[in-house]
């Protein structure tokens, strides 16, 4: 098997997972290259749920290894809201209503109590059943208003005490070697070798 699905639309994950999966010699194609993609109801309670719906369906419909992922926000202030409704919190996809409802959410939230964690869930499913699960996180808090041009999502309202910036402040390589997504990327890759073999 040399063929491997990354179950995304996101041009800018699609790469970061080319590039990673690079050394392997793994041809990776994504949802923009296939025809017919069904609908993934993305219905889960958790972020591991969700990602092994995507996953699964993809898999079953074109019988080829897949790896999917998902990813979100959890505000402790909020009892862990957004949480697996991150990309849908405000309306569909849409940045710009999500981090105003969040800001909105906190309005009366003082800073100490503003602390929030990105997670990510990776999970590679073959259409034989065999399954890797990685995972990441990275702990902050939330700003009052945004900060940064960069990154997406609510990049630039997560902010990273150890290099006293947002996420959308940072370079892509500072985010990738401490952000959730980076975090989970490096687990999977280390259980991806023994997973797709020779």
């Amino acid at each position: 098997m040399t063929k491997l699905i990354f179950a995304s639309k996101n041009n800018g994950k699609i790469r970061e997972f080319r590039e990673f999966l690079s050394p392997f010699g793994v041809e990776v194609i994504s949802l923009n290259d296939l025809e017919d993609v069904p609908e993934i109801d993305e219905n889960g309670s958790t972020f591991l749920d969700n990602a092994t719906i995507k996953a699964k369906t993809i898999s079953d419909t074109y019988h080829l290894p897949v790896v999917a992922d998902d990813s979100g926000l959890s505000v402790d202030a909020l009892n862990g809201a957004p949480g697996v409704h991150s990309a849908r919190y405000a309306g569909d996809h849409d940045d710009l209503a999500n981090n105003k409802k969040l800001l909105s959410e906190l309005t009366n939230v003082k800073k100490p109590d503003r602390t929030a964690t990105f997670h990510t869930v990776i999970v590679g499913l073959k259409p034989t059943g065999e399954k890797i699960v990685a995972d990441g996180s990275v702990n902050g808090s939330i700003l009052f208003e945004e900060q940064g041009t960069d990154g997406f999502g609510y990049d630039p309202l997560f902010y990273y005490e150890p290099l006293h910036k947002s996420f959308a402040e940072l370079t892509a390589t500072e985010k990738n070697s401490v952000s959730h997504r980076g975090n989970a990327l490096r687990q999977f890759i280390v259980l991806f070798k023994d997973w797709w073999g020779d």
